[in-house]
């Protein structure tokens, strides 16, 4: 074994183990075998530094302390989405909490007041349809969390997922989003999505509300030559559509039948034993009405198949997606069924529809009287331009009222918890931001922002980085 030195450069102890097997023939198999897994072991050894130096280096804020002391908010313009703009108003908030809002409120003696003046004051951002937390890195696998192998897979959690440490989450919060859906993806029954802060120290102190909903993705029902379905045949597609439905029924049938036993089970003692089913479990909170149903479908095939099995399987459903939505406004309004629309910045889904009608289509929902609100790209790194989805809604018909209730006030009302956040209400949350002006218009720049009363630091990895290159051309123009 003093071939293995610490010293030796790994290329060094290859060649050993070769030049070994050729001068000592077939006899030393087995000892090149060893040799070779040192070596692959002590490679894995040097390289583990390279790669985690990075994360040891990482710039993240440390998240906030729980709020000690009142702090008030004065003279800017406050926008509680529920009522009428209070122009030099004044807000107050204590444990995370608001306890006063108006343009005449007592302010406590030991307050912290803070002069907004010139500003604006809005509810945080809530996007209803992301993997923010579950991705870091898409190249690395082991950064990418929001998606479990196998097509059915109801149990899984998103909140215990998501890392508090990701990069991403101070990028976004910069720019007023300050609450998420975390959406899990992957086969046809992907998961429960978590509604999460984006300050904490763990996931339990991110989670907002868990679980918001079990996630469906609804299949193509007919062939398209579109990416990624281009590499199949007509056929193929047909057949992957016909057995995800398959797959979904037998789901729910079998989770149905499990929801009857164990509740036999629970009232009659003579009822054999049934062992515990994870996956099944999941799903009774749907089956009792507690829980709905978020389906992502686009084309009016799918969200048409969707809603005749939610009707057969008496489950509440929420379309995500909804490109077609407006074509079956007479249904979704008769069965109460909201849409989150999204993303609003894409091309059209069919070469023959006008270009404009992603940018249309929440003015649509909202002239065929269809709830709904308006998410982000459903992705993480750009999450943080949500504000600009309903920028572009109001260029092309709809109001800019409506637009910022459609990443506030709606998205809280369809995820459950406009208890919470959404507006700035007596009671509610202290999860707020100040701004320099519209949130909607990309110049504004938000100045400070709160989350449960706890002041977030908006340093983030692109301020970072513009400080970093702005030197850099510093220092080139004094050579």
């Amino acid at each position: 074994m003093k071939d293995f030195s610490a010293n030796a450069p790994v290329p060094a102890l290859l060649a050993r183990a070769e030049s070994k097997s050729r001068t000592q023939g077939a006899g030393c198999q087995v000892q090149e075998i060893r040799y070779r897994v040192m070596c692959l072991i002590l490679s894995l050894c040097l390289l583990t530094p390279l790669f985690l130096t990075p994360l040891a280096g990482s710039q993240v804020p440390p998240p906030a302390p729980p709020q000690n002391r009142p702090v008030a908010l004065v003279g800017g313009t406050i926008h509680p989405m529920t009522g009428p703009v209070i122009e030099r108003g004044v807000i107050v908030f204590e444990k995370g909490k608001i306890i006063a809002i108006g343009t005449d409120v007592p302010i406590p003696p030991d307050a912290e007041v803070i002069d907004v003046q010139g500003q604006h004051v809005y509810p945080g951002l809530i996007d209803a349809n992301s993997i923010l937390g579950l991705t870091e890195i898409d190249s690395i696998r082991a950064t990418r969390d929001f998606a479990e192998t196998g097509d059915v897979n109801p149990n899984v959690r998103a909140e215990v997922a998501i890392n508090p440490d990701s990069e991403i989450l101070p990028v976004t919060r910069a720019n007023g989003v300050l609450v998420a859906l975390a959406v899990p993806r992957g086969g046809v029954l992907a998961g429960r999505s978590a509604a999460i802060v984006l300050d904490g120290w763990t996931w339990e102190d991110m989670t907002l509300k868990a679980p918001v909903g079990l996630h469906v993705y609804w299949p193509r029902m007919t062939p398209t030559q579109a990416y990624p379905y281009i590499f199949l045949s007509e056929e193929e597609q047909r057949q992957r559509g016909e057995e995800a439905i398959r797959k979904l029924k037998e789901a729910f049938r079998e989770a149905r039948a499990y929801w009857v036993a164990k509740k036999a089970e629970s009232r009659h003692p003579g009822v054999p034993y049934h062992d515990v089913d994870v996956r099944w479990e999941a799903l009774i909170p749907v089956f009792e009405g507690k829980l709905p149903v978020f389906v992502h479908a686009d084309t009016l095939d799918q969200i048409q198949a969707a809603v005749a099995w939610a009707e057969a399987e008496k489950v509440r459903i929420v379309l995500v997606g909804g490109a077609d939505a407006p074509m079956a406004a007479d249904l979704l309004r008769q069965k109460d069924i909201p849409v989150i629309a999204g993303p609003i910045l894409e091309l059209p889904t069919r070469e023959w529809e006008p270009y404009d009608a992603p940018f249309t289509l929440p003015a649509r929902l909202a002239q065929a009287g269809i709830r709904y609100c308006i998410a982000g790209d459903g992705g993480a790194w750009n999450e943080r331009n949500l504000p600009y989805h309903a920028a572009m809604a109001t260029a092309y018909g709809l109001p800019r009222d409506e637009a910022l209730k459609a990443i506030t006030l709606y998205c809280a009302r369809i995820l459950g918890i406009d208890d919470r956040v959404g507006s700035l209400q007596v009671g509610k949350d202290a999860t707020l931001f100040v701004a320099t002006g519209d949130p909607l218009d990309i110049r504004t720049q938000v100045t400070r922002a709160f989350i449960q009363g706890r002041p977030v630091n908006l340093y983030n990895r692109h301020q970072r980085l513009y400080e970093k290159y702005q030197e850099k051309y510093r220092q080139r123009k004094t050579r």
